[in-house]
């Protein structure tokens, strides 16, 4: 196995901000250019059914400093 096989990652979930109709009332711009400058990359998107971003899902690798200790 090689170190990108190895490689454990860590994973942040944002919920788009929502008014009093359960749409989304904002751009979440701001908060995923605050995650990408910390280092987290947008992978995925979850929506509900009937439309509409429910989380945005961000991962990047885990620094040593937070691996478990075996």
């Amino acid at each position: 196995m090689d170190d990108q096989d190895s490689q454990r990652w860590e994973y942040e979930i944002l919920r788009p901000p929502r008014d009093e109709t359960k749409k989304e009332a904002d751009n979440p711009k701001t908060e995923i250019n605050e995650l990408a400058d910390k280092g987290w990359r947008l992978v995925e998107t979850i929506d509900y059914s009937s439309g509409g971003t429910k989380y945005i899902v961000f991962e990047r690798p885990r620094s040593e400093s937070t691996e478990d200790v075996s």
